[in-house]
């Protein structure tokens, strides 16, 4: 498998992926793909990284700039992330997260948010951080990884591309 960042070009099949690996899911309201889609136009994808197995495209991850309400900066949202259906359970979500996580760090990212299963995203560092809010959502499935000792407060908002329907 290999990871690299996202070629001019793809967004027809990363839309495509993610459409495909958030089609069956309950929680979802099947946007994700739109979600994608309007960061890259609005030049909002920080990383964008695509997973492929002999050089097909089976996952992707994006990451984006958040705002939070107490001026912190340097933090990103993680999401959505994608693995085609068929392809799920074979640890392609766990390398992308790994990956986008190590650029994010890279470029000198503060931190990430996460809006998931803390069952999941703990595997990778992600935790409920006291103070740090999202609206509307129950708070043990937001969480941070932060890249220095320094968690953040306030209320988190994502990037406008988040409303996007299609």
């Amino acid at each position: 498998m290999q990871i690299s960042n996202e070629s001019p070009g793809e967004g027809k099949q990363v839309h495509q992926i993610t459409e495909q690996a958030f089609l069956s899911a309950p929680h979802s309201d099947h946007t994700e793909q739109y979600i994608v889609d309007a960061l890259r136009h609005a030049g909002a994808l920080t990383v964008s990284q695509v997973a492929r197995i002999d050089e097909e495209a089976v996952g992707h991850v994006a990451i984006s700039p958040v705002t939070l309400s107490s001026g912190a900066s340097g933090w990103f949202g993680l999401g959505p992330i994608s693995v085609l259906p068929e392809y799920q359970g074979r640890g392609v979500g766990s390398k992308l997260m790994k990956s986008s996580l190590a650029a994010l760090e890279a470029m000198g990212a503060s931190g990430c948010v996460v809006l998931g299963d803390p069952g999941y995203y703990g595997r990778f560092g992600f935790e409920v951080v006291d103070g740090l809010v999202y609206p509307g959502v129950p708070a043990e499935y937001f969480q941070a990884l932060s890249f220095s000792d320094k968690l953040p407060e306030g209320e988190v908002s994502y990037h406008e591309a988040f409303s996007a329907q299609g």
